[in-house]
């Protein structure tokens, strides 16, 4: 680590006390900038850095409501306004036990640079609270929604902050969120995205992160001319992103064999088929079931109940050649890491955001695998969240075709722009330092232009 990284790091871990998360990702992102910043002193006179780790703006929100049996809760929530320089705010909102001002900062912070690589003109932002909607009724989940957005509307608009879901928040908390937005300020504009689309949705933008993980990954395989074609695959979660990257995968001809939940994993070594995949489906979408079910309806498939107390996730510990953690941050550690390298993936293309702890990426990079971080890799969402601002502008909707080809553009444009900053800044194939560097790029030269502000 340079002086320089050392230095700043320190200052961040002081200021920013108990956020270990947001820490992680700021030294990551650091310590890939090291050479960025020797050869253009510029950014660190102008202190680019420093300014993109500072929030422009944290909004923290009081959200009382009532569940069925009359009684009130209050919740916390948050939105985390990043960075503007390239474009309005953009990027989730998680509803989840596990929020809090130190996790939404590192997604908030990560945002920034995947935004900028997507070439659409979002700035980065993050957002949510700490309530769970699981168990939940669909009439507690509504009154909830409608209380945040009592509060956030003040603070979101289709040129200022444009949030969308993420973990505990599809199309049934975005629509909560949308009609009170619009019944509180009498207008109906794309101030969400991810909305149903007979009201400004998008086609492909539930797939999208899904997709755009598995085409990410189809680039890095095609730089060592090779295809999914008969590989098997490795898939945590079992929410809108591993499904949709379970769909794209059979699609083009690979065998996944694993998705899971909090409670567990499944491992069917028959492979997950489109008529598993739509069991699947129905589960966690309809049903709002538990992935242990799977095992019963299909009786070859075995079922793992999560062991909290193991120092590794048996999940990555089966042959394949192909890995995709979909689930949360931190989910693959060094010995996870070690399991998934000695049984033969040689491919890990993130569709969750920072699903690997430090020791790992550079376990990962060291081995020289076709590691496609978070940032680059899971861009596919927020990419297809920025076609959807577009087409609520033009009052227009583009075919699943035509959006799904813009998906696959941009994806193909990200890993170009992770190798070729990679190469230039002398590390060629290491996509961590390619993302950060390519992201940097674009948003310090935007806060270069236009001053200290």
């Amino acid at each position: 680590m340079s002086e320089y990284v050392a230095s700043l790091m320190a200052e961040v871990k002081a200021k920013n006390p108990a956020q270990p998360e947001f820490h992680q990702a700021v030294e990551e992102v650091a310590e890939s900038l090291s050479t960025v910043l020797d050869r253009h002193p510029e950014y660190r006179k102008a202190k680019v850095l420093e300014r993109i780790i500072e929030p422009e703006r944290v909004i923290m929100l009081r959200v009382p409501w009532v569940n069925d049996q009359g009684e009130v809760q209050v919740n916390r929530g948050f939105r985390i306004e990043m960075n503007s320089a390239i474009g309005p705010y953009k990027g989730g909102l998680r509803f989840h036990p596990s929020v809090n001002l130190g996790i939404l900062k590192f997604l908030a912070f990560e945002q920034v640079f995947k935004n900028s690589l997507t070439t659409l003109p979002m700035g980065g932002g993050k957002g949510g609270s700490d309530f769970d909607p699981k168990g939940k009724s669909d009439n507690e989940v509504m009154r909830f929604c409608q209380s945040f957005m009592n509060e956030l509307q003040r603070h979101i608009g289709g040129d200022t902050d444009v949030p969308a879901g993420d973990i505990g928040v599809g199309g049934r908390e975005i629509g909560f969120m949308f009609g009170q937005y619009k019944k509180i300020r009498n207008e109906f504009v794309g101030i969400l995205t991810g909305k149903g689309l007979n009201w400004g949705g998008s086609l492909i933008r539930p797939e999208a992160t899904g997709y755009g993980a598995v085409y990410f990954g189809e680039n890095m395989l095609a730089t060592r001319g090779e295809t999914y074609e008969g590989k098997t695959c490795l898939v945590s979660g079992s929410g809108n992103v591993a499904q949709y990257t379970v769909e794209k995968l059979l699609e083009l001809g690979a065998k996944p064999v694993t998705v899971s939940d909090s409670g567990g994993y499944i491992h069917d070594p028959d492979g997950i088929d489109s008529e598993k995949l739509a069991f699947i489906m129905d589960l966690k979408n309809v049903r709002r079931g538990r992935i242990k079910e799977y095992a019963e309806k299909y009786p070859n498939a075995t079922y793992t109940e999560a062991d909290r107390s193991l120092d590794h996730n048996p999940l990555w510990n089966h042959e394949a050649q192909c890995a995709f953690p979909s689930a949360t941050q931190n989910e693959i550690n060094l010995k996870d890491a070690r399991n998934l390298i000695e049984k033969g993936v040689y491919l890990i293309s993130e569709g969750a955001n920072m699903p690997s702890v430090p020791d790992a990426v550079n376990l990962f990079v060291e081995h020289k695998l076709l590691y496609g971080p978070g940032k680059a890799a899971n861009a596919g969402g927020v990419a297809v969240s920025g076609l959807e601002m577009s087409q609520n502008s033009l009052r227009y909707s583009w075919s699943r075709e035509e959006v799904d080809a813009k998906l696959k553009g941009i994806m193909a444009s990200i890993h170009s722009a992770c190798v070729e900053a990679a190469e230039t800044y002398g590390t060629p194939g290491n996509y961590v330092n390619g993302a950060n560097i390519a992201g940097f790029l674009k948003v310090a030269n935007a806060m270069m232009d236009q001053g200290v502000v």
